[in-house]
């Protein structure tokens, strides 16, 4: 399959290569979004770090991103562009503070390909269930900017990013924004295939999400990511369906005994009709013994009033798994979100909601958990009320 993926791209970028040059200017696209909160939240927990904590009050949480799109279009209708995303709080790009960086080529016939640091095919294809602009997102979640229930806040949760126990969108083993080869086709009467490669899981520079490799020894760590999907779009009598399926592997090249391949896959679906729209998805991540295996599922519902106001219901559930002679430890998240959202203007909204999460660790005999935290995690239990509100401009 590695193989024919590059084989295919190289025969693809040949072809782009030996076309006439043009003498279209670049179109400097830039833009990006600021979303700031104001929540008052409510905790309960037992973990041995919030022991004599107060996590109960008002404090003020802002998502911020500027993208920079710049492209052209060659005579020959092939466009060329790049993508950088750079944090505006730099906690989500790491030390350098960009969160994604790719060069893009695309055509009406010929599809497109990502080349760079970016997400897999599966990831940026995945349908899951709807959910409202200017939440604290559910699913896919900033859930521990107010409720601390990730062990890198003190909680008792797992911090593994990209994966099924808290997010339909997923990554094999979480590997995320790494440099990666990306194909999508046209969409024939709906219907769109991507496929994605990575050499690693691995980039060099500590907390750094877009960088590159050196040079990649397949006889170590995980090697060979590869991810395909297939999603459809449509509409009959009034009725619009969006589904989805992936499934993504890598090779695992650890040597760590009793460990295996991580897989990873998921499916879901979105139907709309007369300004309602209802859907979820489902997920796994098998992760070979390299980490607990998880599992996660969401629901939600919207409804788009006549004028400016749209609301929505939805709820996400994970479940975490030790692995081997571990494989009795569990854990759970949970989280259900109602929210209402008001259009201001052009890319200006406010919004309005109440979420409830809870991150529990119900057994940890084989120290899947404790491993983690730092200290005994069994029948612990992180939860909290939020009551928020939010202005979210995008420009």
């Amino acid at each position: 399959m590695k193989n024919l993926l590059t084989s295919t791209s190289a025969i693809a970028l040949g072809v782009v290569m030996v076309t006439p040059a043009s003498a279209q200017e670049w179109d400097m696209k830039w833009g990006g979004y600021f979303s700031s909160h104001v929540a008052y939240a409510k905790v309960d927990s037992n973990t041995i770090p919030h022991t004599g904590a107060d996590f109960d009050g008002i404090d003020v949480y802002s998502e911020t991103e500027i993208e920079f799109t710049p492209s052209v279009t060659l005579d020959n209708g092939m466009t060329f562009g790049v993508n950088v995303q750079m944090e505006g709080t730099n906690n989500g790009g790491g030390a350098t503070g960009i969160d994604e960086s790719y060069l893009t080529i695309s055509g009406d016939s010929f599809g497109k390909i990502d080349l760079g640091n970016e997400n897999s095919a599966g990831y940026k294809m995945m349908v899951s269930a709807p959910q409202i602009d200017g939440s604290i997102w559910i699913n896919s979640p900033s859930i521990s900017g107010f409720i601390p229930i990730s062990v890198s806040a003190g909680g008792n949760l797992p911090w593994n990013f990209r994966q099924s126990a808290i997010s339909a969108y997923t990554e094999v083993l979480g590997n995320n924004d790494v440099p990666r080869i990306s194909y999508y086709t046209p969409s024939f009467n709906g219907l769109t295939l991507g496929i994605s490669y990575a050499a690693s899981d691995n980039v060099v520079g500590t907390g750094a999400n877009a960088g590159n490799n050196f040079g990649v020894n397949r006889n170590a760590g995980v090697t060979d990511i590869f991810d395909i999907a297939v999603a459809y779009s449509g509409s009959f009598s009034g009725v619009d369906l969006d589904a989805s399926a992936r499934w993504g592997t890598a090779e695992n090249n650890t040597g760590i005994a009793g460990t295996d391949d991580p897989e990873v896959w998921g499916v879901g679906a979105t139907v709309g009709f007369n300004g309602w729209a209802f859907g979820g998805s489902y997920s796994e991540n098998d992760n070979g013994g390299l980490l607990p295996d998880e599992e996660g599922w969401a629901f939600g519902i919207t409804y788009d009033l006549e004028g400016p106001w749209k609301f929505g219901i939805d709820t996400y559930q994970g479940e975490y798994s030790g692995t081997g002679a571990a494989s009795g430890d569990k854990a759970e998240f949970e989280a259900y979100q109602i929210i209402g959202n008001r259009e201001l203007g052009q890319g200006v909204s406010w919004s309005i909601y109440a979420v409830y999460a809870e991150g529990t660790v119900n057994s940890d005999a084989g120290g899947t958990f404790a491993a983690i935290a730092g200290g005994p995690v069994a029948n612990t239990s992180v939860e909290g009320t939020l009551i928020g509100t939010s202005i979210n401009l995008t420009f």
